[in-house]
């Protein structure tokens, strides 16, 4: 199989539980909620994503021929550095090409798989820490897990019968756009009137990081 990734950096990971975390991070091409192109934002499931995941020209992005080549490539960003190795797999939706053979690639590569996905495709069983963010309007197929990030406020997302999904962790996320100030407002209200709930911030765009 090849993959379409649009692009790949060291950093550190900025929000949700394992924020703080040195990353390598892993954008594959590609949705399917939003095409990408801001023609099709306005009719698109997913309106408020600030992520461009379209083509495959990014810093360390390129079509990857295989599952050992691209794994290589994480290696390289990784460096030699002692730890425990850890990837995170975005997009865009990175569930539109992660498959065995990548899952594989990176475990004997020493990297602890994470993925930050929508939901709507079911998460590879072999995948080490998984994250959902689901968005309204999208039907989640993927109920479990260790992280719930809901970004806020969302219209139309059903919270109770979310917080009888199976996860670990609960987390509320203000939005990033123009009204990004009531966001905050509004997602530090919601997480004082639900305890279940916990705040995430995006602490890589404070720091001025990828």
């Amino acid at each position: 199989m090849t993959y379409a990734v649009k692009e790949m950096f060291l950093t550190l990971q900025g929000e949700g539980v394992q924020a703080g975390r040195r990353a390598v991070f892993l954008r594959f091409a590609g949705c399917n909620l939003w095409s990408g192109r801001e023609a099709d934002r306005g009719n698109a499931v997913c309106r408020f994503c600030d992520t461009d995941f379209v083509g495959t020209n990014g810093d360390g992005g390129g079509k990857f021929a295989d599952a050992d080549t691209l794994a290589d490539a994480a290696s390289a960003f990784w460096g030699k550095a002692d730890g425990q190795r850890f990837i995170v797999l975005t997009g865009g939706e990175p569930m539109l090409q992660v498959d065995d053979a990548l899952v594989d690639a990176l475990h004997t590569r020493n990297f602890m798989v994470a993925i930050e996905s929508n939901g709507t495709i079911a998460a590879h069983p072999r995948l080490d820490w998984v994250c959902i963010s689901p968005k309204a309007g999208s039907e989640v197929v993927q109920r479990s897990g260790d992280e719930l990030k809901l970004v806020w406020p969302q219209p139309g997302s059903d919270v109770d019968d979310m917080e009888e999904w199976a996860f670990d962790h609960y987390l509320i996320q203000p939005m990033d756009n123009e009204d990004a100030a009531a966001n905050h407002r509004a997602a530090i209200g919601f997480v004082l009137s639900h305890p279940k709930w916990r705040l995430s911030v995006q602490t890589h765009k404070y720091l001025g990081l990828r």
